[in-house]
């Protein structure tokens, strides 16, 4: 919408062709799970729906033609009564059946629509978790939920209305207008083909002009679930800082939008619903005229006349809701290209076609002339080169922004290296499989975000299939055993959203016992207890020892005192390591650490001569 509030104008021919090229592919991306490969039961579920599907529409074009000759038979010249009674009878039988069919046509289908829905979504949910950080960065986590939610329920909207009601309905009209050409002559299946083709015209225009009103609402339902969802997530800062009313605001701007989409989209489906009226009034009475007429030339039966209402009846009845079918199947449409659109972003990190399985040794770590940038205008990291022998410890430090916790990440290959090579055991990285390189890793973050489950499933998550024995074990190793035994409900306690239950400490030793429980060969801890106060940071600290005994670890620190013990110190600035060394080594240097030591010391005094006071 322009910043007038207007709607955005009407697609042009190009790009309406365009569009509908992308909803021709949004359907054939759906053939797949209709006639599932290998899959012999589901396909003899399809053929066996089309076969009701046909059985009904048959026997429903046969329901008018027995109330006809029951019409007939009930003139005064016939006087024998059993004869309609039957036809009666045969009348509302064949209404059963053509009831009948339709309802097994669903329930034999229902399977086969439910798994194309699940498959879909899984695909989707899969391929979503496929896609590189840089997407989820700057993803809209509200949009891109609702991009899935809208994607599936247009899928089961799809099968539901256009295979199983739309096609069927113009097949049954042809078929109609066939049978009116035979019995009485071409004017009838004239007007009534011209009523319905004219119907059909108009709703779909009318319906496409709606569409971009329908299209606005989208975008901005889903700009106000955005809004709301990460207002919501970020609810402790929104009190820390009292804007409960900014963010009403923000939300209200987003919903206001959507209010006036909302309102013309209902005042145009007036004029809809008037005009539909209006053409098949005129086209009703058109056909009752040339009907009355033939009875009154002795032409025609008043079965014949009832024969031509009651057909005229059952096919406009579905075409009253055309329009709201046509405008759904047109958003259906569109939902299904957003989630076709989303399934075909590549992911940026990738498997090679040649990647094996990590052979983890004995944990070696080497970068090797390292470069990397988020953006090609701005260096991240530039030549770096460091080694960690087996079970050693590497600290990395340097002021924000330095590239620290890039280090880490491109270790767990969330991205690629720009040039350079990064080796474990003499692998390099980019030649194993993903999933493998990251079991083989262990980190326990700055902020450590909990599922919104029980403690246990927290700690579990390290190891899903680990025995209560070896979770409880963990957390007695992590030290929040006893803290998990004293809550009243133990390991089964919930943690909240994003464990906002628990405090930081907490979340820092579900974290470590979930790492524990993992056992991987290579640890990270990413400022890992820089969030924490002190007393707690050393309690962490000697967990963290504790795990990391025996193991390859990499220490990106904030606080040096927590890393003086390190086999290696590097000092990171603006993406180069400018110092190397033990920590002793690098106060002698009186260079980049040691300043950061000195500034760090005065204000661990500053802070001690505050607390005495």
């Amino acid at each position: 919408m322009s910043a007038r509030g207007r709607p955005p104008p009407p697609l042009g021919p190009m790009r309406q062709k365009g569009r509908l090229k992308h909803e021709l592919g949004a359907l054939k991306s759906l053939a797949p799970y209709l006639w599932p490969r290998d899959a012999v039961g589901l396909r003899a579920r399809v053929v066996l729906a089309l076969v009701f599907l046909l059985a009904g529409k048959l026997v429903n074009v046969c329901v008018p033609l027995l109330y006809k000759h029951a019409v007939d038979a009930l003139s005064p010249a016939n006087a024998a009564i059993a004869v309609p009674v039957g036809l009666i009878l045969a009348y509302g039988f064949a209404r059963v059946m053509a009831q009948g069919f339709n309802e097994l046509r669903n329930a034999v289908f229902a399977k086969v629509s439910q798994r194309a829905i699940r498959q879909l979504a899984l695909r989707a949910f899969r391929h979503i978790h496929a896609l590189s950080l840089r997407f989820h960065l700057e993803r809209r986590t509200g949009g891109l939920s609702r991009a899935v939610e809208r994607g599936t329920a247009g899928i089961d909207f799809l099968l539901s209305f256009m295979l199983f009601s739309v096609v069927p309905t113009l097949f049954e009209i042809l078929l109609v207008c066939g049978i009116l050409w035979r019995l009485f002559n071409w004017t009838f299946a004239a007007v009534t083909f011209t009523t319905i083709i004219v119907y059909i015209a108009f709703t779909f225009s009318i319906t496409d002009w709606r569409v971009r009103f329908r299209r606005e609402m989208n975008e901005r339902n889903t700009e106000s679930n955005t809004k709301a969802v990460d207002s919501l997530l970020n609810y402790e800062t929104v009190k820390y800082f009292a804007n409960e009313e900014h963010e009403a605001h923000r939300y209200d701007t987003a919903l206001r939008a959507y209010e006036r989409a909302a309102v013309k989209s209902e005042t145009t489906l007036t004029l809809l619903n008037l005009g539909q009226g209006t053409i098949i009034a005129v086209g009703l009475v058109g056909v009752m005229i040339l009907a009355g007429r033939g009875v009154a030339a002795g032409e025609m039966t008043v079965g014949d006349f009832v024969l031509v209402n009651a057909y005229l009846i059952q096919l406009y009845t579905p075409l009253n809701f055309l329009g709201m079918v046509y405008r759904n199947i047109k958003q259906s449409l569109t939902d299904l290209e957003q989630m076709t659109a989303l399934l075909a972003v590549r992911p940026e990190i990738m498997d090679r076609p040649a990647a094996a399985e990590l052979r983890v040794g004995a944990g070696a770590v080497t970068f090797s002339a390292v470069d990397f940038r988020y953006d090609p205008r701005r260096v991240i990291l530039s030549d770096v080169q460091f080694h960690i022998a087996p079970g050693a410890t590497v600290a990395i430090v340097g002021p924000s922004g330095a590239g620290k916790s890039t280090i880490a990440r491109l270790l767990f290959r969330f991205y690629d290296v720009d040039a350079g090579v990064i080796e474990i055991d003499g692998q390099n990285i980019r030649d194993v499989i993903q999933g493998s390189l990251r079991r083989a890793i262990g980190v326990v973050p700055q902020d450590t975000v909990l599922f919104n489950d029980t403690i246990y499933y927290n700690i579990a998550y390290g190891r899903p299939d680990a025995r209560r024995a070896q979770i409880e074990e963990a957390a007695r190793l992590a030290r929040i055993h006893d803290f998990i035994q004293a809550l009243p409900d133990g390991y089964e306690t919930m943690v909240g959203e994003r464990g906002l239950k628990l405090s930081g400490g907490e979340k820092q030793r579900v974290a470590i016992a979930r790492v524990i429980l993992k056992s991987p060969r290579i640890l990270i801890f990413d400022e890992a207890t820089s969030a924490l106060d002190t007393k707690t940071e050393r309690e962490i600290q000697a967990s963290l020892a504790e795990v990391s005994a025996g193991r390859t670890t990499l220490v990106i620190a904030h606080r040096l005192s927590t890393i003086v013990d390190a086999d290696e110190i590097l000092v990171l600035d603006r993406g180069h390591i400018v110092e190397r060394g033990h920590h002793a080594e690098l106060l002698l240097r009186r260079g980049v650490y040691a300043t950061m030591w000195a500034r760090q010391q005065d204000a661990a005094r500053r802070e001690a001569a505050l607390a005495a006071d």
